[in-house]
């Protein structure tokens, strides 16, 4: 018996120092990988997380023009926000310019990328072409746009008065201003969202072309069946990727119009900059900048868990 027991003991021993070799193991796996992180964990607390707890803690005070904290009001600020015309003209010409830009961008992108991933001579030189506003900065291309603008030497009301059509405000008039800002973006993102797609056109396999070939399939049942489904995965970050970016436009709005004519053209951020830096009231602009931060996150959500549906991964 007491052979048995010492037998026991021994394997209860070694059971116990494989699973002390196995935790120092994990540990220190654990901090070599933490080692590897820390640049990236010090780099995202300085620039991302300490200025979004630092976003949400202002947007329950009053500050001084300086930004320093004065009153605590809890939620006022978001009350007083909601509660202004000039914000929920904002929300919705935010949301108008979103409809406005990220159909037609994805659109056009789409099919410039289906051209340019034939195989036919010089296509090199077209696909420069496509992609070239990616160099552009968005102050250059607003400045090129702005004299395209112009209510009396622009190009766009040169051709107009040549047709015989009068003049239009694009910048000056309520009904234009958006549609003209929504236009100079959309021109400013092909570029990027054809270059992605274009990149996806060519990661597909060609064989499953090949197959439809000999099964006689035609070019747009090619399209529909094929390209477009395995091309998913692109489409569903392209789309992503444009919702994000057109919530956060900024450049173009402070170039050709500074959120005017009549606030039309005030997007969210725009907004947010005006409240913080020329109206130096930190609070109410922190609180605008929580409502954008829950609304990205609030379409990010949603397009993951309805648009991931519709993806197929190869």
């Amino acid at each position: 018996m007491s052979m048995s027991n010492a037998v026991v003991r021994t394997t209860e021993l070694k059971q116990l120092d494989f699973e002390q070799i196995k935790k120092k193991q994990r540990t220190k796996s654990f901090l070599k990988g933490m080692m590897f992180l820390l640049p990236s964990i010090v780099l995202f607390s300085i620039f991302l997380f300490y200025p979004l707890l630092r976003t949400i803690y202002l947007s329950f005070f009053l500050t001084d023009a300086k930004g320093v904290t004065t009153v605590f009001v809890g939620f006022d600020n978001f009350i007083n926000m909601f509660s202004s015309p000039i914000f929920i003209q904002s929300i919705q010409s935010t949301f108008l310019f979103v409809l406005y830009t990220v159909p037609v961008t994805i659109i056009i992108s789409l099919f410039l990328a289906v051209i340019a991933n034939e195989k036919l001579k010089g296509i090199g030189f077209f696909r420069t072409i496509y992609s070239s506003t990616m160099g552009i900065s968005v102050a250059a291309a607003s400045v090129f746009w702005l004299y395209l603008f112009h209510p009396t030497i622009g190009m766009l009301n040169v051709i107009l008065g040549t047709l015989g059509f009068e003049n239009i405000g694009w910048l000056t008039d309520p009904t234009w201003a958006l549609i003209a800002v929504s236009v100079t973006t959309i021109w400013m993102n092909i570029g990027f969202t054809f270059l992605i797609l274009l990149g996806g056109l060519q990661s597909i396999d060609t064989y499953l072309y090949e197959s439809a070939d000999i099964d006689g399939a035609g070019y747009f049942y090619k399209l529909r069946r094929i390209t477009i489904p395995m091309l998913s995965p692109t489409l569903f970050f392209v789309v992503t990727v444009t919702i994000i970016n057109a919530f956060q436009t900024f450049g173009q709005i402070d170039i050709l119009t500074q959120g005017g004519p009549q606030n039309t053209t005030n997007l969210i951020v725009y907004s947010i900059y005006r409240e913080a830096f020329v109206n130096y009231q930190f609070g109410s602009a922190s609180a605008q900048a929580v409502v954008l931060f829950i609304i990205i996150l609030l379409m990010t959500l949603l397009q993951f868990k309805f648009g991931e549906r519709k993806v197929h991964y190869q």
